[in-house]
């Protein structure tokens, strides 16, 4: 979910890092648009909190965020999810082998 001083909408993130996601949902912004972000995480149910994200760019359906401001405590539990899913990545990697092609 993410809300400016406009609205409150609701969207899919497709791409996270500790630095900013993509998003997709049904009504974009403009480029600039400072907003306040929180993510429902599947390690939690209390949802993360961005208190500050800037839309970089807009494609389609698709925004890209970057988190400007997070809360300490967010940022460490931030840090260790997409810390997680990087080793789970690693491990399926090892386990599966890299592909031939």
């Amino acid at each position: 979910m993410f809300s400016d001083a406009r609205a409150i909408v609701e969207g899919k993130v497709t791409n996270l890092t500790v630095f900013g996601c993509a998003i997709e949902c049904d009504e974009t912004l403009p480029q600039q648009t400072t907003l306040r972000v929180r993510l429902i995480l599947p390690d939690h149910t209390q949802s993360l909190p961005v208190e500050e994200a800037e839309v970089r760019w807009v494609q389609g359906n698709r925004m890209g965020l970057q988190f400007l401001k997070v809360e300490r405590a967010a940022d460490f539990r931030l840090h260790g999810f997409v810390w997680d899913r990087m080793v789970e990545r690693f491990r399926t990697i090892v386990q599966d082998g890299f592909p031939t092609r």
